[in-house]
């Protein structure tokens, strides 16, 4: 098996896209025309994937809309009908602990292709994951949400901003290749900083759909060597909120047709 940003890169020339949908499957927003079915947030990411898998580099759903029972079940379902489409899945879980606890949020990795982790607890914390040379590791560094500068600006010592640092040690943590960086397009100046500093990483930027991130600087400092990922999520896949409620086409092809124009937006950029 390749490295999972070989296999990016080979889906990202595939498709033309480095559009990532993120399948954050909102049980409260799944339509009515849905409700009835067996775990009805897979059946809700089934007609998503269909609708969009030819401009998708990669799917991510959030783990927190799948954490109980029967979740897990739609999640494990969403994985193989997006693998049955030759996309990679990457699981946005945020995970990191010691010992026995990372191992085994480590195991994520036998279902998803790559994951998102939190560095806030050091390289120990994070070693299950990054020793898994087959698989993504994005680690949070400059996050969308406005609250991220709470700490992530902070100054250090030597003066440089916390998230600077996490980048430098993702840096050093890239014994495998296997690792990338989550920086928001909400934060265009720290994109273009953390490009110059890092110019092998990856980066997965979200925050340019519903938060109204800076397009154009998410993919002219998102991508390495053409690798990387810019996220939609609610805009993409509620995008069909407005179609008439009992026209399941209509839904779901909106969502089609957000991805398609967020896929021709990015690109014009590349």
């Amino acid at each position: 098996m390749t490295a999972f940003f070989d296999r990016l890169s080979e889906r990202i020339d595939r498709v033309d896209s480095v559009v990532s949908v993120g399948l954050d499957a909102d049980p409260d927003r799944i339509p009515d025309f849905l409700a009835d079915r067996d775990l009805p947030r897979w059946a809700f990411n089934r007609r998503i994937i269909d609708a969009t898998h030819e401009h998708a580099a990669c799917y991510k759903p959030n783990a927190a809309f799948y954490e109980d029972a029967d979740g897990w079940r739609a999640l494990r379902e969403t994985v193989a009908y997006a693998h049955g489409k030759d996309v990679p899945v990457l699981l946005d879980a945020k995970r990191a602990d010691i010992g026995n606890t990372s191992r085994r949020y480590a195991d994520l990795l036998d279902v998803a292709d790559a994951i998102t982790v939190n560095p806030y607890m050091g390289r120990d914390s994070l070693d299950p994951f990054l020793s898994r040379a087959d698989a993504g590791v994005f680690v949070l560094c400059r996050t969308s949400n406005p609250g991220g500068a709470d700490l992530q600006d902070l100054e250090l010592a030597a003066g440089e901003p916390l998230y600077r640092r996490v980048a430098a040690l993702a840096d050093l943590w890239n014994e495998h290749g296997n690792v990338g960086l989550v920086v928001g397009a909400t934060a265009p100046a720290e994109l273009e900083t953390l490009r110059a500093e890092v110019p092998d990483l990856p980066f997965l930027v979200p925050g340019v759909g519903a938060q109204g991130g800076d397009v154009e600087a998410a993919v002219e400092y998102g991508l390495a060597d053409g690798v990387g990922l810019v996220n939609s999520s609610r805009g993409i896949i509620f995008s069909g909120e407005d179609a008439p409620r009992d026209d399941p086409d209509a839904y779901f092809g909106a969502a089609g047709e957000a991805a398609k124009r967020l896929k021709g937006r990015l690109n014009r950029h590349r």
